[in-house]
């Protein structure tokens, strides 16, 4: 893999000089990444290396130093301290890490999608237009589960977009979009939504041995109608049967904002002493998944692994702990793109499937204005890591 990305980028000359800003939230992402990017290019061999062009190709670090300080008052200000002229700039932000806190008059805040929001703005803000061209990476895409108009409601997704690219954002990456048609809000911009279906079967099978990967022994599940394409995908690419389940609604009642799941009602063919695969964009507060999780169970299901690219969690661990001793559930599979506790990363039952590798991968190419298409289709490499599981396991 490694000797194909530099061939490949060698070739182009870099839009300019790279420049990643990690933003508070998203640091040890940022780090991971950073460590990638210096590994590759103090080991790539260039003849153009030393010509004007490459000029700041090789550094001990690419990220910028940036800070977003706050008043007592709770407002805040984006601060860059030092140079982003001409630079290809990288804007790392998760929107979802809720462990910062700051002081607002003397209380304890905890930071919410949308302080994340108005700090990724605030560094937007400090650039000033001196970068040569701005790449937002947004790993869980700010305001997407509200993606459609259903009553007389905002469309916070749409408008932040439309707000990112008036302050001069050139692309927009993000991973797994709840609905990736929000990006019809800017047609005219650059919008890749990723999904890490390679790092979730590399992760599967890296981590469980013995499974037998054919539709006779394996399937895999859409817990709703919403996450049919990315089951469709896996199971093509593995060659295995898919089976969705929709949610019944009670619609003469509304609790918390929506209408209640009466029960999930299961469409496909028989699961009994099969492995599932279970995947979605994410946990929430993970009481859909688990109810799934049990239904499959019932209909006598052998191994459950779930495979979400965020774990939130948002009603904490102890129902899937509860899930793990009583069987229900084997595995539960999230990205590193969100921040996860301390707990999360202890328990027996999580495999983490670090992201850090491919993003890096994706700023690296980008810099060199090479085409990024092959990242985002990793068909090439599932079939590799599958063949090389089969070969071991004969």
């Amino acid at each position: 893999m490694k000797s194909r990305e530099e061939k490949r980028n060698l070739e182009t000359i870099p839009v300019g000089s790279l420049g990643v800003i990690s933003l508070e939230g998203c640091r040890s992402l940022g780090q991971k990444i950073d460590y990638y990017l210096v590994k590759w290019r103090t080991e790539r061999e260039s003849e153009h290396k030393d010509s004007l062009a490459f000029a700041g190709y090789q550094r001990d670090s690419y990220l910028l130093d940036a800070k977003v300080p706050r008043f007592g008052s709770g407002e805040a200000k984006g601060v860059i301290l030092e140079s982003v002229r001409g630079t290809d700039l990288y804007i790392l932000v998760d929107v979802c890490n809720y462990s910062l806190t700051y002081s607002l008059c003397g209380h304890e805040n905890h930071m919410s999608p949308d302080d994340h929001y108005q700090d990724l703005k605030r560094i937007i803000s400090a650039v000033g237009g001196k970068a040569r061209r701005i790449t937002v990476i947004m790993p869980f895409l700010y305001e997407s589960r509200q993606h459609k108009r259903t009553t007389r409601e905002s469309l916070d997704c749409a408008i932040a977009l439309q707000e990112l690219v008036s302050m001069g954002v050139d692309n927009i990456i993000t991973f797994d979009a709840h609905d990736d048609r929000v990006q019809n809000a800017i047609p005219l911009h650059g919008f890749e939504t990723v999904r890490p279906s390679y790092q979730f079967i590399k992760g599967l099978l890296r981590n469980v041995k013995n499974l037998k990967i054919d539709s006779n022994h394996m399937m895999v599940i859409s817990p709703d109608e919403g996450g049919m394409s990315r089951a469709i995908y896996i199971a093509n690419m593995l060659g295995l049967d898919m089976g969705m389940f929709y949610k019944r609604r009670d619609y003469t009642r509304i609790v918390n904002g929506r209408n209640p799941i009466v029960a999930h009602e299961f469409l496909g063919t028989s699961v009994e002493g099969k492995d599932m695969i279970i995947i979605d964009d994410m946990i929430s507060s993970g009481d859909s998944m688990l109810e799934v999780a049990a239904a499959l169970k019932e209909r006598k299901a052998r191994k459950i692994f779930i495979c979400t690219t965020f774990g939130l969690f948002t009603n904490g661990l102890s129902k899937f702990d509860q899930a793990y001793k009583n069987g229900i559930i084997d595995k539960v599979l999230t990205t590193n793109l969100i921040y996860q506790t301390p707990d999360l990363l202890e328990r027996e039952w999580y495999i983490n499937c670090d992201m850090s590798k491919y993003v890096a991968y994706l700023i690296d190419t980008l810099n060199h204005d090479t085409s990024i298409s092959d990242l985002l289709n990793p068909n090439e490499r599932i079939q590799r890591v599958v063949s090389k599981y089969k070969t071991r396991n004969l």
